[in-house]
């Protein structure tokens, strides 16, 4: 391919300087940059608003706070010692060696193979590792003791996320195996199922709640799911690190996919149960979204679509079927049913990606490193071997990554319960936020007071008169 020559001088603002060197490309920082601030504000404040007006109002600030407190502590870890844990220097076969990415000798120079600086990518990557954990919090909203919360946070991330990252994304074991384009292995898959690990540890809600769990503010729902669907356009986008046709080809195909899904998954819900539900919309919209996410930049427009019809009927089922036969499942208290939209959505996207992936596309993305073909492509072209081989890495890091997290959710579960209640206790539980942060959402009394709560001087209410 012969490339336009330019005539004269560049514009000044294209030029090299002291503060952009001639490795930079202005353009791909300035979106790498956006994308990694879409990705952020998926989490605060689109999560911090999904998980306040999903849950029962009792529990809005709790389960908000759960998400901005993640959000902050993860980013203090991160440049501690996680991100290099995950992108750095190989310690042992699966894990990274820990370090500071701190420093502007280090955040200043160029980013492995991409035109961005480092500090850029470190952002970009933090972003990921936050929404992953307040997503597995999803699945432990509505009684997990606060302080318990605390220490989760920086232990799973430490011993879980970076393991998963390092693995198939940096050096490890399963490096330049699996066709995972934006995290629908490190991110959903392993937040599906440390969730639902974490809420087999942690216990169930009180009965009456987890019979009747009502949204407090449907309204607030819905827009806390536009910025996470509107944020995705970041979280695929950003992933090749440029400006060019993948991102533009991950970006439309993402939302291909969350609105075939949301389609699929409300169809549905009126066939089956006669009435279109909010709730099931932004259920069907995270399934696309998680869907999509290993296969965005690889695969066609068609195959987008044939993935979103698939996310928004095999999660379903899933959730709304099997769910309520199983005896397993419904021992396990999965709040938000994390495991369905990220754990079930997320092995879809992969296994998908893996029949799906275009050959051409693929080359695009992964220049470096070949890709065997989709099953689907290796079957045209006689490429089965190839494509076989591939079939086989991506459930192979399926399996990884799901007995990794649920191993090391288990035991970080089991450590903190030694020295911490990792469920409230059932007066705190029947309060909820006032019991756990001395605060409420909503004041419905008063001018913004509230009831006293102090044991000595409980109000005795009768029970016609009690709310959530």
């Amino acid at each position: 391919m012969s490339w336009p020559q330019l005539e004269g001088p560049l514009p000044s603002g294209l030029l090299p300087d002291e503060g952009s060197p001639e490795w930079m490309n202005k353009g791909d920082n300035a979106w790498e940059l956006t994308a990694a601030a879409l990705v952020a504000i998926q989490s605060v404040p689109g999560l911090v608003i999904l998980y306040g007006s999903m849950v029962k109002k009792k529990w809005a600030v709790n389960s908000s706070f759960m998400a901005l407190y993640a959000f902050a502590v993860v980013l203090i870890c991160w440049v501690l010692w996680a991100h290099e844990m995950s992108f750095g220097e190989k310690m042992c076969p699966i894990l990274g060696k820990p370090n500071f990415a701190l420093g502007q000798k280090y955040l200043l120079k160029r980013a492995k193979i991409w035109y961005i600086p480092t500090a850029t990518y470190v952002f970009y990557q933090f972003a990921f590792a936050a929404i992953t954990v307040i997503l597995l919090g999803g699945s432990v909203l509505g009684r997990m003791n606060f302080y318990a919360w605390m220490s989760f946070v920086p232990l799973w991330l430490t011993f879980s996320y970076t393991i998963g990252a390092f693995n198939i994304w940096g050096s490890g074991l399963l490096q330049n195996r699996i066709i995972d384009f934006s995290g629908g292995y490190v991110i959903h898959l392993s937040s599906g199922v440390a969730g639902f690990t974490a809420a087999y540890w942690v216990g169930p809600r009180l009965s009456h709640d987890r019979q009747h769990f009502p949204p407090n503010n449907i309204i607030h729902m819905l827009g806390g799911a536009g910025f996470l669907w509107v944020g995705w356009t970041g979280f695929n986008g950003g992933s090749p690190f440029a400006a060019n046709e993948i991102t533009s080809l991950a970006i439309l195909n993402t939302h291909i996919c969350t609105a075939t899904s949301l389609f699929v998954w409300l169809s549905m819900d009126m066939l089956v149960y006669k009435k279109s539900s909010a709730i099931g919309a932004v259920q069907g919209m995270i399934t696309g979204l998680v869907c999509i996410t290993p296969a965005a930049g690889i695969v066609e427009p068609w195959a987008a679509g044939l993935m979103g019809a698939m996310s928004g009927s095999i999660p379903w089922y899933t959730m709304m079927v099997l769910h309520r036969k199983s005896a397993f499942f419904q021992k396990v208290d999965d709040t938000l049913g994390a495991f369905h939209t990220h754990a079930v959505a997320g092995t879809l996207g992969g296994l998908l990606s893996g029949i799906l992936a275009k050959p051409s596309l693929l080359k695009l993305y992964y220049t470096e490193t070949p890709y065997g073909p989709g099953l689907f492509y290796g079957l045209i072209q006689g490429r089965l071997m190839d494509s076989l081989r591939q079939m086989g890495y991506q459930i192979l890091g399926a399996v990884f990554v799901a007995a990794w997290n649920v191993v090391v959710t288990s035991l970080i579960c089991i450590f903190l319960s030694r020295f911490l209640n990792l469920r409230m206790d059932e007066r705190d539980l029947e309060i909820g936020d006032d019991a756990a942060h001395g605060e409420e959402a909503y004041a419905l009394w008063g001018d913004g007071e509230r009831r006293p709560t102090h044991p000595r001087r409980r109000l005795t209410i009768p029970s016609m008169c009690r709310h959530c």
